[in-house]
């Protein structure tokens, strides 16, 4: 993947949807949520405050995160791998 994503965005890597349900029923494609949970795989150098200073992002590269389940750009990858691309302020948190 030679994507760098710019200022405050990062690149998600979303993780797969349960394939069943807490009780054990099996989902098909069509029943199954968008996932919001994902790996981050490239971040941007930070975000210029009013003042001109550069801040850097709290998210590194390798970090599971939370996300709103609308959020980000969704894109493809020669390799028909599907990510992500979002700022830093649309996750809510970090999966420790």
């Amino acid at each position: 993947m030679n994507i760098q994503p710019l200022a405050d965005r990062i690149i998600v890597k979303p993780l797969e949807a349960e394939e069943k349900t807490k009780g054990g029923i099996v989902l098909p494609d069509t029943a199954k949520e968008k996932p919001q949970e994902g790996e981050v795989v490239a971040v941007g150098s930070g975000k210029k405050t009013d003042d001109g200073k550069l801040q850097t992002l709290e998210l590194k590269v390798g970090d599971r995160i939370l996300y709103g389940k609308y959020s980000g750009t969704e894109i493809s990858t020669k390799e028909d791998e599907g990510l992500l691309i979002m700022r830093e302020e649309d996750v809510l948190a970090i999966v420790k």
